[in-house]
């Protein structure tokens, strides 16, 4: 059963929503009618999804939404009756993965929803890969400057230099790249 946190600031179309929610066999969490506590009751309730349902989203909530997305990301619908381009770019921005202008038909909700949640996942394996990638081209790195630091002190090639580490690494338990790190602050260290 998907959880659902609805942040909907007009009453009655926030009991449609949660209706059409229910009706789609998600279980609401809790209707905020207000953005700003939108990331304590995040922490708190640990939604499955956040669905948003304001006529226009203000600054506050594109913030609170960008703050979300850093330190709990979940995907995020939000159903406005009026935006423009520069608007949904913030909104895109700020974490939401589905932006749908003009109103909310509850007929439409589970299928937004669905997208919304595979959107999320995309995203979020392409980040996790960015991530990865970042990390690994700074361990390269690391490894570069300590062979570079072996070959001018030792007097070895490449390979012997990378071998030597590799053979540190593999006495101490650690990884190469931890070894070369080590190394780096120690070459430092001793100037």
């Amino acid at each position: 059963m998907l959880r659902v946190l609805v942040i909907d600031d007009t009453p009655g179309r926030g009991a449609i929503l949660e209706q059409a929610l229910v009706d789609a066999g998600c279980e609401v969490l809790e209707r905020l009618s207000t953005s700003q506590d939108m990331l304590a009751k995040v922490e708190a309730l640990q939604p499955d999804l956040i669905l948003i349902d304001i006529d226009s989203p203000d600054r506050d909530t594109l913030e609170s939404l960008g703050k979300m997305n850093q330190a709990a990301p979940r995907p995020v619908v939000m159903f406005a009756e009026n935006s423009d381009a520069s608007l949904t770019e913030k909104a895109l921005k700020a974490g939401v993965s589905a932006y749908v202008v003009d109103g909310l038909q509850a007929g439409r909700v589970k299928a937004i929803m669905d997208l919304a949640i595979a959107r999320f996942r995309e995203y979020k394996a392409l980040r996790d890969e960015l991530s990865a990638t970042r990390n690994e081209l700074a361990e390269r790195k690391l490894i570069d400057r300590a062979k570079g630091i072996l070959m001018k002190r030792k007097k070895l090639d490449e390979e012997q230099a990378y071998q030597m580490l590799r053979k540190l690494a593999m006495n101490k338990g650690k990884r190469v790249a931890d070894v070369a790190a080590e190394l780096i602050d120690m070459a430092e260290l001793l100037g």
